[in-house]
């Protein structure tokens, strides 16, 4: 019997060598996944600085303007596609007014962020620890950028656990630059090293070039997008004064103009997304959250 049962436990630890060969070890692709349209809505949010939004909150809010401007619409027009339109593109505005309010505020950040990395840098390079050197910014950094750190600051106080400290900022902040400022830092405070401050030098000149180029770009094309958009609207704002007269609109209560209506707004929404997708700057995504 013991012979046996070695013998089963022998050929037991061959199957068991020979599986292992063919199963693959679990990825984690926590990182590799790109971030839903929640997480990216969120994102926007907080970085057009309404933080106490959320975005959910947002979307609920987009349905109930455009509830009500559908009601509105039919009560004074009595034409239930042009009253859909209506509603559609009112649904449609807080979520494109929080992106374009997180755009123009992101643009502000990009001039303001080599001031940041600068006083991190002159505070070690002065002997501070990285925590003091991360709470001076709320004295001495951008006024717009101050608060977060402040916040950081009186974290940090409470607790002094400072990796907590930085996911909190970070979550708080939601931006790239700063998800490579604090993970730079994280991983000084780790494993340590003397190129730090290096590192802050280059990451704030190539910063400062980046956000010169993107000014330049910008300004040459910006008469060309806003021409577009224009153009884009321009049908929609007729017809906005043609509702005033319902007599005029009439038309457009037949299936046939439900069909024009509807090929308009479709051929409208390509044109537009065209525009934003050609006339679009590479953005950075927030790769390290």
């Amino acid at each position: 019997m013991t012979s046996v049962a070695l013998g089963l436990m022998f050929g037991l630890g061959l199957y068991l060598l020979w599986w292992s060969c063919w199963i693959e070890p679990p990825v984690d692709n926590r990182r590799e996944r790109r971030a839903g349209p929640l997480t990216r809505l969120t994102d926007d949010i907080v970085q057009a600085g309404l933080s106490g939004l959320g975005a959910r909150g947002l979307l609920a809010g987009c349905v109930a303007a455009g509830l009500l401007t559908f009601i509105t619409a039919w009560a004074l027009i009595a034409v239930v596609p042009i009253a859909v339109c209506f509603a559609v593109m009112v649904g449609c505005s807080p979520v494109i007014y929080v992106r374009r309010r997180a755009r123009l505020r992101r643009s502000r950040l990009r001039d303001l962020w080599p001031d940041v990395v600068d006083n991190v840098t002159s505070g070690i390079r002065a002997g501070m620890s990285l925590p003091e050197a991360l709470s001076a910014v709320a004295v001495r950094g951008p006024a717009e950028l101050r608060p977060a750190f402040a916040a950081f600051s009186e974290d940090y106080r409470l607790t002094g656990r400072f990796n907590e400290c930085l996911d909190r900022l970070k979550v708080s902040l939601s931006d790239p630059v700063a998800d490579r400022l604090i993970e730079s830092l994280r991983i000084a405070r780790e494993v340590g090293g003397s190129d730090l401050g290096r590192l802050l030098r280059t990451l704030s000149r190539f910063l400062r070039d980046d956000a010169r180029a993107r000014a330049e770009i910008e300004a040459r094309q910006s008469w060309t997008v806003n021409a577009a958009k224009l153009a884009a609207a321009a049908p929609w704002l007729v017809l906005l004064l043609l509702s005033t007269r319902p007599e005029s609109v009439q038309a457009y209560a037949t299936p046939t103009g439900a069909l024009v209506l509807l090929v308009g707004a479709l051929v409208t929404a390509l044109a537009y997304w065209l525009m934003l997708r050609l006339g679009r700057l590479a953005e950075d995504e927030r790769v390290l959250r």
